[in-house]
C-alpha cells in the first residue's frame, strides 16, 4: 500500500501484529521525517483494503499512534500526523523497538544471547 506516496506493508509470515507492523511503520515515517506535521495518513477503509486486513486491525494500529502522540484524529478530517514536539524522542522510540524485537524473539523462541547476536549482527551490516 502505498500512502501519500510511501509504502506500508505487511509481513504475514512475521509473529508482530499487523496492526503493530502498520504502527511501527507509520511511527518511523514520522521519526525520519518523511511524514511531516499536518500529513494525512490514508482512511482506516482504504488501507484497510490495499492491506487485506479488517477496518479494526488499522483503526487500532492508528490509536496507538494516537496514544503515542505521533497523531490526532478528527472526525469527518481524517487522522493527521501531530506536531513533531509532541511525539517521543530517540531514547523512547529506540526502547519501543527494542521491546517489539524482544517480544518477536521471545515468540521465535531463542535464547536471549541467540537474539543479541542477531541484533550486533544487524549492527554491523550496512543497511542494517
Amino acid at each position: 500500500m502505498t500512502a501519500t506516496g510511501l509504502t506500508i506493508r505487511v509481513d504475514p509470515a512475521t509473529p508482530v501484529p499487523p496492526y503493530e507492523q502498520i504502527r511501527q511503520q507509520f511511527a518511523d515515517l514520522i521519526a525520519v521525517g518523511r511524514m511531516r506535521e499536518g500529513d494525512k495518513l490514508p482512511p482506516v477503509r482504504q488501507l484497510a483494503s490495499d492491506l487485506g486486513l479488517a477496518n479494526n486491525t488499522v483503526v487500532r494500529a492508528y490509536r496507538e499512534l494516537e496514544s503515542a502522540g505521533l497523531v490526532h484524529s478528527r472526525r469527518g478530517s481524517g487522522t493527521r500526523v501531530a506536531a513533531v514536539a509532541t511525539g517521543p524522542d530517540a531514547a523512547t522510540r529506540l526502547a519501543d523497538h527494542a521491546r517489539h524485537f524482544a517480544v518477536a524473539a521471545r515468540n521465535l523462541g531463542v535464547t536471549d544471547e541467540d537474539a543479541l547476536t542477531a541484533v550486533r549482527h544487524a549492527l554491523a551490516t550496512p543497511d542494517g
